[in-house]
């Protein structure tokens, strides 16, 4: 049903299809998207759930407070809290999610090859530090498009020449975010290791396998 992911400071769900749909960011939603939302909630036992209106970019806020399950209030492609009942996500369907937790706080980035390339897990990490997170900070990265099935033109594999992470027409996005994350000075990054695009249609969202009208899955991550 999902994948739970326990670090040291904070847990992590990455949802999966068969939770339902969770929306885009943005726009009115079906009443079948709003109750898996506050499904999720409940599953995950917080007060409530922050979800920026993603543009793939590199912006990451702080936030604090909110009742249920709340989407688009800011707009940013990562969300950071120290609240302990706050849980902080991104909704995906190739993008990876990425979660970052320390003593005192946790970040949930959005990072498609947009978000890697303009920095947004080092902003993640700096978001996460300056809210006074100061010990040792860890990550974990949720389902995405793999280097499996992931394919780009010369333009964006020229962006990432310097990860050694391109095969072919085939991008690597889970070692150039790991790259990032240990840059920042985060360790150890674990990897779920599930393809977004070639794990089975009844498992997982893909946008690229199933087109604009593929739903979302999440990455949550909150404070123990």
């Amino acid at each position: 049903m999902s994948v739970l992911v326990e670090l040291g400071h904070a847990s992590v769900l990455f949802s999966e299809r068969a939770e339902g749909d969770l929306g885009r960011t943005v726009g009115e939603q079906s009443e079948s998207v709003l109750a898996n939302r506050a499904g999720m909630v409940e599953r995950c036992g917080v007060r409530s759930i922050r979800v920026p209106r993603q543009v793939h970019g590199s912006v990451v806020v702080t936030v604090d407070g909110g009742e249920g399950y709340l989407v688009g209030q800011e707009t940013a492609d990562g969300v950071v809290t120290t609240a302990r009942d706050i849980g902080v996500a991104v909704h995906v369907a190739d993008c990876l999610p990425i979660a970052i937790a320390g003593p005192g706080g946790v970040a949930m980035v959005h990072a498609g090859w947009r978000g890697l390339a303009g920095g947004v897990v080092a902003a993640g990490v700096e978001t996460l530090r300056a809210t006074g997170v100061a010990g040792p900070l860890e990550a974990v990265i949720g389902p995405g498009a793999l280097a499996c099935c992931y394919e780009t033109g010369p333009e964006v594999q020229a962006l990432f020449a310097r990860y050694g992470a391109g095969h072919g027409r085939r991008l690597d996005l889970v070692a150039i975010a790991a790259a990032q994350l240990r840059a920042a000075g985060v360790a150890p990054v674990a990897d779920v290791g599930l393809c977004t695009l070639c794990a089975p249609a009844c498992l997982l969202f893909s946008h690229r396998r199933d087109g604009d009208s593929t739903g979302r899955q999440a990455g949550i991550a909150w404070r123990r």
